[in-house]
């Protein structure tokens, strides 16, 4: 059987943070109404699904774990009911502290969740209120022992650096205090202001390190986690051996999910589609099948051109970077032919190393990766010479 990843969204939150631009809702009024949708629509993909095992499962948001336990405990026995969901399933919830009790925590894990992703960004409490984060890191500490104590094994805790009043000695505060509790995988993400958020219409007074003191940081976490036993895998994550997100590499190497929910994202059948970000619109189109053709707000097949970029873009996200062999067979062109003229620069300036298979980004590069992606997949008339082609140059 084909395999297959399911990701299931949850706009319900706390707190809307001031950073995120996420869709999701802090008003809880639709939950249930919500929760009866996305049992229905796991219940419509049932049938073009049957061809399919699911061997990931990611309940994300949002903050899922507000959901009350009968709603949720009800939809994971919807999932299992219609979904083929091999028994070594990796299946996740993403967690914020304090939104958790132990009781909460041992049904999740006896109900069949056995990763457990807890949003943590920082041990210092000031620089987590200004992030407009609801907990306090005694708040972090309390749901991660109970996590503990509730039988999960495999947890990942989100950090963040590059974030108002955070300086050198407090990121290196983080990341030692975090890696002294042992979890068995570490994100680390850099704060990223988008317009459309309260942090964009204040960007210029926010107190952010500057970018060369956000470099170290991120340099020195590398260095860090890697003495301690977390290797990275992809830019922004690290794990202990055999503790790889699994649901997270089938984004990287462009393999098939199914996402449900508003808002939620799906590479499916060769097809990418989403769904439309509001609750009641998304609710009412699960609801009257007449709707259904509102319920998306994009549908396409992938073109050759598009299947190529992304491979390029996924695949120098990882650590291993691009293997030119791998690329010649998946897409039947030359890497290094295409990109003779970037290579050699990004190469002698330090962004990228030529690894024995291909190219891979340094800590440098990856650093600056968007920006070197951009400029890579800018390099169109090379791609769609070589598709139109259907050779190498």
């Amino acid at each position: 059987m084909k395999r297959l990843g399911l990701y299931l969204h949850f706009p319900f939150c706390m707190n809307k943070c001031a950073y995120c631009d996420f869709y999701s809702v802090v008003n809880y009024d639709d939950v249930e109404r919500y929760m009866d949708a996305l049992m229905l629509q796991c219940e419509d993909y049932a049938t073009s699904c049957e061809p399919y095992a699911v061997d990931t499962i990611f309940l994300g948001g949002g903050t899922p774990t507000i959901v009350p336990e009968k709603q949720m405990q009800a939809l994971i026995d919807c999932i299992y009911e219609n979904f083929n969901v091999t028994i070594d399933a990796e299946v996740t919830i993403e967690a914020n502290p304090a939104t958790v009790t132990l009781g909460q925590l041992k049904k999740y894990r006896k109900s069949g969740i056995n990763r457990l992703s807890i949003g943590l960004q920082s041990v210092c409490d000031n620089e987590l209120k200004a992030l407009s984060r609801v907990h306090s890191y005694e708040d972090f500490e309390k749901t991660f022992k109970m996590a503990r104590k509730a039988g999960f094994d495999n947890i990942n805790l989100d950090l963040m650096y590059g974030i108002p009043e955070q300086t050198m000695d407090s990121f290196i505060k983080s990341l030692e205090t975090v890696v002294e509790l042992d979890p068995e995988h570490i994100s680390l993400y850099n704060l990223k202001i988008e317009d459309s958020t309260p942090f964009g219409a204040i960007r210029d007074s926010l107190p952010l390190p500057d970018e060369d003191i956000e470099f170290a940081m991120y340099e020195y976490a590398i260095d860090y986690l890697t003495r301690h036993g977390y290797e990275q895998y992809e830019t922004s994550n690290f794990a202990k051996k055999g503790y790889e997100c699994k649901h997270n590499m089938k984004y990287w190497t462009c393999q098939e999910y199914l996402g449900l929910g508003t808002a939620s994202h799906s590479y499916f059948r060769n097809t990418r589609f989403s769904f439309i970000k509001d609750i009641d619109s998304f609710v009412s189109a699960i609801e009257d099948p007449d709707n259904s053709d509102v319920i998306t707000d994009e549908n396409y097949t992938i073109s050759p051109r598009e299947r190529v970029g992304e491979y390029i873009m996924l695949s120098l996200r990882l650590k291993k970077g691009i293997n030119v062999t791998e690329f010649k067979r998946f897409c039947g062109m030359d890497f290094e032919k295409m990109f003779e003229d970037l290579l050699p620069p990004y190469v002698s300036n330090g962004f990228m190393d030529r690894t024995a298979t291909g190219y891979a980004f340094t800590a440098k590069g990856m650093y600056v990766s968007n920006y070197i992606l951009s400029s890579m997949l800018d390099f169109s008339s090379e791609i769609d010479k070589n598709i139109a082609n259907g050779k190498d140059k």
